[in-house]
């Protein structure tokens, strides 16, 4: 292709396989292609399943072959949608799933391998040993390491360092494969409250005006830690709201009430606009196990919430311990506890929030639009 190649002209295709509006790596999609649509690139999205409305410049490609299980499901979508980006000649593959073949893999989830390690600090024996044997997991990592190795995927895109020297670490991928690229946040409209409305949805969710509350947001409680936040809180006179869903809530709902903290907990479940519960809080606790960076810790951050978290979470890269909030193991609760204790009031100290909000600032829509068109033009030159 000619070095004069105008970006305009490039046909991206951006494969995902499920697309939910609550989830990490669809906000990522839609916020990039958003952006994108000012640079007029022709976008197509590789899909099994696309809710919500799509502007209407974007061709979805449905790939939905049947499933008969976990492994069906990934295998089928994978054959289909490689066959649709070979039959459709598009000019660069951007795939959000593990297959083979593509141009561009964004590594949203991290290593698969890394997570592994870390769900095995928190399951039973005999659990890490059906991991071990599960066809499942077995695919995964299969595919993880096939699609890293093939001669096809020219970058990796992560949204943090700590997934980049997961995946050099575990399957040997070079440096100069790799780019990183932050997510983005909409800091016009994540902002922190107005008194008003800091009073108006803590009516809302029963909490007292004077109380100091901290916000948990994510699906998937197992992984995203609210069994140590839980307890974290449970010591002293915190309250905790839970925004997401799973399967087992009810476990944790009785773990809050054996560590007598149920009072102080509320169980929001998953919310379209989670932006009056951040509103209410005055930090956020997140000790994930493993997450490569979740869009959860922007909104929180770009809110003026200091945010605790933990070292395998790539938003630890943002925070500073006791400036925009504190970073210790997933599993430390004596220090989780103490860094519950430590987060101010925003109505009394905002400093440390402030200096959150002020971190996360350069992350726009427009400057990740700018990073991604300035990569698909060098791989095209």
């Amino acid at each position: 292709m000619s070095n004069t190649m105008d970006v305009k002209s490039i046909r991206l295709a951006i494969v995902r396989q499920k697309y939910r509006p609550d989830g990490g790596a669809e906000r990522f999609i839609s916020r990039a292609l958003e952006a994108l649509d000012d640079q007029n690139i022709d976008l197509n999205i590789i899909t099994r399943q696309w809710e919500g409305k799509p502007n209407t410049k974007w061709k979805i490609h449905f790939c939905n072959p049947a499933k008969y299980g976990r492994v069906s499901r990934e295998k089928g979508f994978a054959t289909a949608a490689r066959q649709c980006w070979e039959q459709e000649h598009f000019d660069i593959v951007q795939s959000h799933e593990r297959i083979p073949g593509c141009d561009i893999f964004r590594a949203g989830d991290g290593a698969h391998r890394v997570w592994l390690e870390q769900r095995a600090r928190v399951i039973s024996p005999l659990q890490r040993m059906l991991t071990q044997i599960s066809p499942y997991h077995r695919y995964v990592l299969q595919a993880e390491e096939a699609m890293f190795h093939s001669p096809e995927l020219k970058k990796i895109i992560c949204n943090s360092e700590m997934v980049k020297h997961d995946i050099m670490r575990c399957y040997g991928v070079d440096e100069s494969r790799f780019e990183v690229i932050y997510n983005a946040i909409d800091s016009q409209k994540f902002v922190p409250a107005t008194d008003e409305q800091r009073r108006t949805s803590r009516d809302t969710l029963s909490l007292p005006q004077q109380a100091n509350v901290l916000i948990y947001v994510g699906s998937g409680f197992e992984r995203k830690g609210l069994k140590p936040a839980i307890e974290a809180i449970a010591s002293g006179d915190r309250y905790l709201i839970v925004v997401g869903q799973d399967k087992d809530q009810k476990k944790y709902e009785s773990l809050a009430r054996q560590l007598g903290c149920f009072e102080r907990i509320r169980f929001a479940g998953v919310q379209n606009n989670v932006l009056p519960y951040y509103h209410a809080a005055d930090g956020m606790i997140l000790p994930t196990l493993y997450d490569p960076f979740p869009n959860v810790i922007l909104e929180a951050m770009a809110c003026g919430l200091p945010v605790i978290t933990s070292q395998t979470c790539g938003g630890a890269e943002f925070i500073t311990n006791g400036r925009e909030g504190f970073v210790c193991d997933a599993l430390d609760v004596a220090s989780l506890s103490e860094y519950v204790s430590n987060i101010p009031s925003r109505q009394e100290n905002d400093e440390m929030g402030n200096a959150a909000r002020n971190r996360i600032l350069p992350y726009t829509p427009k400057n990740l639009s700018q990073q991604l068109v300035a990569l698909y033009h060098s791989l095209l030159v």
